[in-house]
């Protein structure tokens, strides 16, 4: 009896092993190639880095709280592209090829995200809105930026990473002697926006001034117009019978008044 309850135990021990086994399998074999969890500092860690990836993958555990996609092709990020991860506290993103990003992209991250890395990619140009609500210190350093008001307003309206700042340099500019130099000291001494309105003040002052010129073109044609005709008719007149001349004259010149 004795030796049949062992054998029993053993076989329950041995099925459970079996089914650890086959889970953990299952889990692994799950995520992405190169992808695989751990636990750093007590929080929940899932690594992705160097794993050439050429978008955010899907089977991301939603318990993760920092997540590292560094080091890939990501080529841009869509829409609610992190939204199946409500605790996630650092999502590092740099040195891929990311030049565009959806608005939207971090929706569902504004309440715990607090760290977030976009350096070394090929952003050129970033709505505001990219960012709004999110409360995160963002590094957007090492890209090839257009120094414009768009960027102007993307600036103003993140947390940027502490020593981030100066790594933010214009690729390009709207002006070509800002090229080479980082945005936070151009924007001393420009206001990008503000020469932008001026512009679209002159150029809106230039279309009201063509049509006021149309305007006055038009009334000179139509009182000219309506002086030949005039003349003409007071000339058909002359060549009439005095006393239907006189008439005329009258009803002529009262219209003409």
């Amino acid at each position: 009896a004795a030796g049949r309850v062992l054998r029993s135990v053993t076989m329950w021990l041995l099925l459970q092993s079996l089914l650890l086994l086959a889970s953990c399998l299952c889990s692994a074999t799950a995520f992405p190639k190169g992808c695989y969890p751990s636990e750093e500092e007590g929080l929940k860690t899932f690594r992705c880095s160097n794993a050439r990836l050429t978008e955010v993958p899907r089977d991301i555990p939603n318990d993760t709280n920092k997540l590292y996609l560094d080091s890939n092709r990501i080529p841009f990020l869509p829409r609610d592209a992190f939204q199946d991860l409500p605790l996630l506290l650092e999502l590092d993103l740099s040195h891929n090829a990311i030049a565009s990003v959806e608005s939207g992209a971090f929706r569902g991250l504004a309440e715990h995200l607090h760290s977030l890395d976009l350096s070394s990619n090929r952003l050129v140009s970033v709505s505001k809105d990219t960012f709004s609500n999110l409360k995160a210190k963002v590094n957007l350093s090492n890209n090839p930026w257009l120094c414009d008001c768009r960027l102007q307003e993307l600036i103003r309206t993140v947390d940027l990473a502490a020593g981030s700042s100066s790594g933010i340099v214009c690729d390009s500019s709207t002006q070509e002697e800002h090229v080479g130099k980082a945005f936070l000291q151009v924007i001393a001494d420009t206001d990008f926006c503000n020469v932008y309105k001026k512009t679209t003040d002159i150029a809106m002052l230039v279309t009201m001034f063509g049509w006021f010129a149309m305007v006055i073109s038009y009334l000179v044609y139509y009182v000219r117009q309506n002086q030949e005709d005039a003349r003409r008719h007071l000339e058909y007149l002359k060549s009439l019978p005095s006393k239907q001349r006189r008439s005329e004259e009258s009803s002529t010149i009262s219209t003409v008044v």
